[in-house]
C-alpha cells in the first residue's frame, strides 16, 4: 500500500483482508498524528470487523478483485474525516462507526452530509450511487433505512453492502481515482446555484451594502483581468474600520462569474469555481455558510475555513490551488510563524514553519500563469497572540517568496510602510 496524504489507508479489498490489523492502525495513527486513546481502541474494534465484513463480500466473486476500500479519509480543505469508504461496482459507500446500540440524529446529520460533499464537490461521485451508512458498532438486528441512510449492525454489513452493490452497473472507480485531488471541486451546477442565490441580493445585509462597495470591486476586478492577461501576481491590501464592508467586497469578488474566461486549463480541466473566500473567524465562516445553504452543498462552495485550508495546501508542495484568486478576510489577523506552528503542530509540510502570509503568497506562486491574493484588513483589530505583526507580515511574506520580484502589491496611501520593498507596487 502507498502513503498517501487524504487518507490513512487505502487499498482493494484483498490486500486489506491480508494485512495484521495492528499494522492498519499503525498506518491511521501515523496519518491522524494526535489519535486519543478512545481513537484508537475503535481502530482496534472496528479493523478486524471490517475485515471480516469484506472477506465475506469478495468470496467467491470474480469481479471483487476491483472491490477497494479507504479509511480516514480527509474531505480536502476539511477537518472532518470519513471513517470508511468502500468502492465496488462503481459505487461508493460512505461508512461512518459509532460505539453505540443506537444512533443520535446527529450521528446521522454527520454521514448524510459526508455523502452529500461528495455528490456535490467530488466529479466521480456526481453521477454515481453515494450510500451512506451508519454502523452503531453495539447494534443488532436487521438493517433499518431513514430517509437515504442505512443503519446496519457490524455483522450485517456484508449483506447490506451487497444488495446495494450488486445491481449497480457503473464505470470502475478505483480508491487511486477517488483520492485524485484534481477529483474534488465544486460542480458546474452547484457554481451556477450559489451564485444565483448570492446575486439575487436577498440577504439583508448583503442588499443594503451593495452599491456602497462597487468602486472597490470594479477596480480589484480590473487587476483581476490585468494579471490575467499579462500573466502576473498580485497582492491586493484593502483596508476599512469594521462595518465598511471589506467582507461584502470579497463575496462579491468570489462569486463574480467573469473569473470562468480568466481561469486557465489544467490537469483535471478548467476550474469550476475559480476564486475563494477564506476566514480564520470560525462563526463568520458557519453564518456565511449558513446563509448561503440555499445553493448547495452546504453554503461551501466559495466560503472556507483558513486553517483547513493552510493544513491542506501546506503539507507537501504538491498540490496547486484550485483558485487564482485567494481571499483573506481578515487579514490582519493572520498568525505569525510562531502561532502556526503551535496551532498546526504536526501537520506542518516539509517546507518548515511559516507564518500565514507566506503560506497564502506560496500558494499562489504554485497556481499557474497568474494569481492573486486578497487581504480584507479591519483598521486596528490585532487582538490576539500571534497576530501582533499585523500588516507588516504580508510585506515579509512578498520579500521572503520564491520570485518577489513578480509580485505587484496594492494597497491604499495609508498603509505606505508595506509597500515601501524592492518588488513592484502601487497606491490609491
Amino acid at each position: 500500500m502507498l502513503k498517501q496524504k487524504t487518507c490513512g489507508w487505502y487499498s482493494s479489498f484483498e490486500e486489506f483482508c491480508k494485512q495484521n490489523p495492528i499494522f492498519v492502525r499503525e498506518n491511521l495513527k501515523d496519518f491522524v498524528g494526535d489519535a486519543s486513546s478512545s481513537q484508537i481502541s475503535a481502530w482496534d474494534e472496528s479493523i478486524p470487523m471490517l475485515q471480516q465484513n469484506e472477506q465475506g463480500i469478495i468470496a467467491g466473486k470474480q469481479e471483487a478483485s476491483q472491490y477497494s476500500n479507504v479509511l480516514e479519509y480527509q474531505l480536502p480543505l476539511e477537518s472532518r474525516r470519513i471513517d470508511v469508504v468502500m468502492l465496488g461496482n462503481g459505487a461508493v459507500v460512505v461508512i461512518e462507526l459509532k460505539g453505540k446500540d443506537r444512533p443520535t440524529q446527529a450521528d446521522l446529520d454527520q454521514v448524510s452530509a459526508y455523502a452529500r460533499d461528495l455528490r456535490c464537490y467530488h466529479k466521480d461521485c456526481a453521477t454515481r450511487p453515494v450510500y451512506p451508512i451508519l454502523i452503531p458498532t453495539r447494534f443488532h438486528g436487521p438493517y433499518e433505512k431513514k430517509d437515504d441512510i442505512y443503519i446496519v449492525a457490524p455483522n450485517r454489513l456484508k449483506e447490506l453492502f451487497a444488495e446495494l452493490i450488486d445491481k449497480q452497473v457503473n464505470p470502475p472507480l478505483s480508491s487511486e481515482s477517488f483520492l485524485d485531488s484534481n477529483s474534488y471541486s465544486p460542480l458546474p451546477t452547484l457554481v451556477q446555484a450559489a451564485r444565483e442565490l448570492f446575486e439575487k441580493k436577498e440577504l439583508r445585509t448583503i442588499r443594503r451594502a451593495w452599491a456602497a462597495t462597487n468602486p472597490a470591486v470594479e477596480r480589484i476586478l480590473n487587476i483581476f483581468h490585468e494579471a490575467a492577461e499579462t500573466k502576473t501576481r498580485h497582492l491586493v491590501l484593502l483596508t476599512g474600520v469594521p462595518g465598511s464592508g471589506k467582507t461584502l467586497v470579497g463575496l462579491r469578488l468570489v462569486h463574480d462569474r467573469s473569473l470562468d474566461k480568466l481561469a486557465v486549463e489544467r490537469a483535471g480541466g478548467r476550474p469550476t469555481a475559480p476564486a475563494v473566500f477564506l476566514s480564520g473567524n470560525g462563526p463568520l465562516v458557519e453564518v456565511l455558510q449558513y446563509v448561503l445553504r440555499g445553493g448547495g452543498g452546504g453554503g461551501k462552495t466559495f466560503v472556507r475555513g483558513v486553517k483547513d485550508y493552510v493544513k491542506y495546501y501546506s503539507k507537501s508542495a504538491k498540490p496547486v490551488p484550485k483558485e487564482h484568486v485567494i481571499i483573506f478576510d481578515e487579514a490582519q489577523r493572520a498568525w505569525d510563524a510562531d502561532q502556526v506552528a503551535e496551532k498546526h503542530s504536526t501537520e506542518l509540510g516539509p517546507e518548515g514553519i511559516k507564518s500565514e502570509p507566506e503560506h497564502f503568497i506560496e500558494f499562489g506562486e504554485r497556481v499557474p500563469e497568474w494569481s492573486v491574493v486578497i487581504g480584507l484588513i479591519g483598521s486596528g483589530q490585532e487582538i490576539h497572540i500571534g497576530e501582533e505583526a499585523g500588516l507588516i507580515q504580508w510585506r515579509w511574506a512578498v520579500e521572503k517568496s520564491k520570485e518577489p520580484g513578480a509580485w505587484t502589491i496594492h494597497a491604499p496611501r495609508s498603509a505606505t510602510d508595506i509597500v515601501k520593498r524592492p518588488a513592484r507596487s502601487t497606491t490609491g
